[in-house]
C-alpha cells in the first residue's frame, strides 16, 4: 500500500502536465486562429471600405474645392455689384446736390438759412436803383448766397435795376419802400460787413436813409428770378 502512493502521484503528476501542455497547444491554436481571423477582417476593412472612404473623402474634397470656387467667384461678384452701387449711388447724390446749387445759384428754387434782413427807411425818396445795386453788390462781396428784395424780386447774375418814378424795378418787379434786403450767408461776417465805418449803412444814411440790420439764425427766400432761354446761345456738340 505505501508504495502505490507515490506511483499514483507521479502518474497524477504526468497527467497534469500534459494536460497543461494540451491545453496551452489548443489555447495557442486558438488564439493564432483569432488573430488571424481578426486580421482577415482587417484586411477586408482597408482593403474595400478604406479605398471607398477614399474615393469619398477625395470626391468630397473636390466638391468642397468647386463649391469654394463658387463661393468665391460670387463673394465677387457681389463685392463688385456692391461697390458698383454705392459709386452710382455717390455720383447721383453728387448730381442731385450741384442741380440743387446751380437751381439756387440761378434763382429757380427757394432757398433758407443763416443770414440777415437789412430793412431801408427812406422818407425823401434819396435811395435809388443805383444805391440799392451797391448795397447788393457789398453784400454779395461780403459773401451773401442768396439775395430777395421785399420777398419778391430774386435777385441773380442777370438781374436789372431800374428807376421807375418814385420807385425803381427790380427785374422787372416793382419794389415799393420800405427797401427790404434778405441775404442768406455766415450772419456775423455779413452784419460786420454792412456797418463797417465808411460801408453801407453809412453810406445810406448820409443819403437821407434809417438803416436796420437783424441779424437771423433762419432766412427764407421764396422768390424766384425771371429765367430768360438764350436765343442764340447753344450748348457744345
Amino acid at each position: 500500500m505505501p508504495e502505490s502512493s507515490p506511483r499514483k502521484r507521479r502518474s497524477l503528476f504526468k497527467v497534469s502536465v500534459s494536460q497543461l501542455v494540451v491545453a496551452a497547444l489548443i489555447g495557442g491554436l486558438a488564439f493564432a486562429i483569432t488573430v488571424q481571423v481578426r486580421d482577415e477582417d482587417n484586411d477586408d476593412y482597408s482593403g474595400v471600405r478604406g479605398d471607398e472612404l477614399v474615393e469619398l473623402l477625395k470626391s468630397l474634397d473636390s466638391a468642397n474645392e468647386r463649391l469654394n470656387g463658387q463661393i468665391d467667384d460670387l463673394t465677387l461678384t457681389r463685392n463688385g455689384l456692391l461697390s458698383s452701387t454705392r459709386r452710382s449711388q455717390q455720383a447721383q447724390k453728387q448730381a442731385k446736390k450741384r442741380a440743387e446749387e446751380l437751381s439756387i445759384l440761378a434763382g429757380t428754387v427757394g432757398a433758407t438759412g443763416p443770414g440777415i434782413e437789412v430793412v431801408i427807411q427812406d422818407p425823401d425818396q434819396q435811395i435809388d436803383a443805383a444805391a440799392i445795386l451797391d448795397a447788393i453788390e457789398e453784400l454779395r462781396d461780403a459773401g451773401a448766397e442768396v439775395l430777395a428784395l421785399n420777398g419778391v424780386a430774386r435777385v441773380v447774375a442777370q438781374t436789372y435795376f431800374l428807376d421807375d418814378e418814385n420807385q425803381i424795378r427790380v427785374g422787372g418787379r416793382e419794389i415799393k419802400r420800405p427797401y427790404r434786403i434778405e441775404a442768406i450767408g455766415d450772419a456775423a461776417s455779413l452784419a460786420e460787413a454792412v456797418r463797417f465805418p465808411g460801408g453801407l449803412v453809412d453810406a445810406l444814411e448820409n443819403r437821407g436813409a434809417t438803416v436796420v440790420v437783424n441779424q437771423k439764425d433762419k432766412v427764407t427766400i421764396t422768390a424766384l428770378a425771371d429765367i430768360k432761354s438764350p436765343e442764340y446761345a447753344q450748348t457744345p456738340p
